[in-house]
């Protein structure tokens, strides 16, 4: 991807999050050069990868298989003192826009629509013989405390306001009909280095070609104090 795709969609999200009424830290906003003098103070957020995370998943084409977030708050699966069991995130899901199929081993999440499009999910559970590959086997899902039968291939929509419970081991892809979406994610602790079981390889966080300075760090940026 390139920084300048990068700035354009971070702004263009603070405009959608700002129509839906949803608000960021202050330091959702903070430039490179800002995070530069910042020191230890700030060492959960860069301990536990918060803020801007955007992805093509390796696919070269972000707007067809790609996924922006903000993670609100987090803190590690093996827990430390002081360290955060539950993890939150904000998404925008774009009309079409793929998040490829994947479970994780640890993290049970609730997925929320907050308001825009419609989210699609389609769900499987992981095969027990082998956990890389789908699975054929029916499985329950929760929505919004009502439990639901699923066959494989399950295919669940949620408008604003309705949410899913995803459990380990739960494959799930998602995209957005209907318009954009704004989506929630309430966690465990979330883990992109060893909690994530894609169905096909690909890669989470994207290379990035700087055509232009950088108005924003991304989660995996942030530079260290001196």
């Amino acid at each position: 991807m390139k920084r300048s795709e990068v700035n354009a969609l971070i702004n263009d999200a603070l405009l959608f999050f700002a129509e839906h009424h949803f608000h960021l830290p202050p330091w959702a906003l903070w430039s490179p050069s800002e995070w530069k003098g910042r020191g230890d103070e700030c060492e959960e957020i860069r301990e536990n990868m918060l803020g801007w995370d955007i992805s093509d998943f390796g696919s070269g084409n972000f707007y067809k298989i790609g996924l922006l977030l903000f993670t609100l708050r987090n803190g590690k699966q093996t827990r430390e003192r002081r360290s955060k069991t539950y993890a939150e995130k904000i998404m925008l899901v774009r009309e079409g826009q793929v998040t490829p199929m994947h479970f994780h081993w640890n993290k049970m999440e609730d997925i929320i629509n907050r308001g825009g499009g419609e989210l699609v999910l389609k769900l499987f559970a992981s095969d027990p013989a082998d956990e890389k590959n789908l699975g054929n086997l029916a499985f329950t899902v929760s929505l919004d405390g009502v439990s639901r039968a699923c066959k494989p291939g399950e295919i669940i929509r949620l408008s604003p306001g309705e949410s899913i419970t995803l459990e380990p081991y739960v494959y799930h892809s998602f995209w957005s009909e209907k318009g954009r979406t704004l989506v929630g994610e309430v966690s465990m602790v979330n883990d992109d280095a060893s909690d994530n079981c894609f169905y096909e390889a690909c890669g989470r966080f994207s290379s990035i070609e700087e055509d232009e300075l950088a108005q924003f760090c991304l989660c995996n940026e942030y530079p260290r104090p001196a």
